[in-house]
């Protein structure tokens, strides 16, 4: 629950009287909660964990990256900030509805669109997230430079910490480099799986909980095949607008193994397995 004293930081932040607090769903770092005002509805996510004090600002940053380029519905950042032992983030609420007929269609469309944002580099004027980990974002100038040193290279050695051992990185890596395209980068979401977007109340997909880059496009692409829950007429649609490079389907292990990577390091030994298959395979 959110304590009164709290809750009074709040409205003066807002400059609005909060009614009534009702907790929703969170992750296993954040408490979460739909704030109803005398005028609106939003949202707070708060933490309890100094280990995370820049995560909420690192996310605002991301968001306010993807509103700016104004292709996905993205909720609008309100506030964020500290407050005595509590780190918080205030955002509009997106209210959920049912999806638009043609629902993936306009995805396809607008991740295309979105990927089309690029930079004269690879990276992000900040560091940020993926879950509770740290991602970096130092600037490359290739796609294989960035993906190995600022995305494997990291995970890797956080795994070897925590008691996980691997073989022949170093042959992986220069074979991983031969087989990542040349191409520029992308504006990405960065953590785009099914439990990353919502269809809005208009009916039409906004986007949530942004890891953003600019970095790979494949990287999106090789996330939202890794868990499903994306329909194939998007990246039928995604690929009419955007054409990803020949043998895109060929490299999305590639990628995928940075998330599978983050959920070892999250979430144990059960990704281990297909983890060492793709080192073997380019090895």
């Amino acid at each position: 629950m959110l304590s009164k004293e709290f809750i009074k930081h709040l409205e003066n932040l807002l400059s609005e009287k909060i009614i009534s607090t009702n907790p929703l769903s969170g992750g296993d770092i954040n408490e979460v909660f739909l704030l109803t005002t005398n005028d609106r509805e939003v949202v707070v996510k708060i933490n309890n964990d100094s280990k995370f004090r820049e995560m909420f600002k690192a996310e605002a940053r991301c968001l306010k990256e993807l509103t700016d380029v104004g292709v996905f519905i993205i909720p609008g950042v309100l506030e964020f900030g500290e407050h005595n032992d509590i780190t918080f983030l205030v955002l509009d609420y997106i209210e959920e509805g049912k999806k638009v007929k043609n629902f993936w269609s306009v995805f396809g469309e607008k991740l295309a669109t979105l990927h089309k944002n690029s930079k004269s580099c690879f990276g992000f004027e900040s560091d940020n997230y993926i879950g509770s980990l740290p991602q970096y974002n130092s600037k490359y100038s290739s796609a294989s430079e960035f993906y190995i040193a600022q995305r494997l290279q990291p995970q890797f050695a956080l795994a070897m910490q925590k008691g996980f051992s691997f073989k022949n990185l170093d042959s992986f890596y220069e074979n991983t480099k031969a087989e990542i395209p040349s191409e520029a980068s992308s504006l990405i979401h960065g953590d785009l799986w099914s439990g990353n977007f919502i269809s809005a109340v208009n009916g039409y997909p906004c986007l949530i909980d942004p890891a953003v880059a600019y970095a790979p496009r494949e990287m999106d692409i090789a996330m939202m095949h890794l868990f499903g829950g994306f329909d194939q007429e998007l990246f039928g649609v995604y690929n009419e607008i955007f054409p990803l490079i020949e043998g895109w389907k060929t490299r999305l292990e590639i990628w995928q193994l940075y998330y599978l990577l983050v959920h070892l390091n999250l979430f144990g030994d059960s990704y281990l397995s297909k983890i060492q298959l793709i080192i073997r395979k380019y090895s």
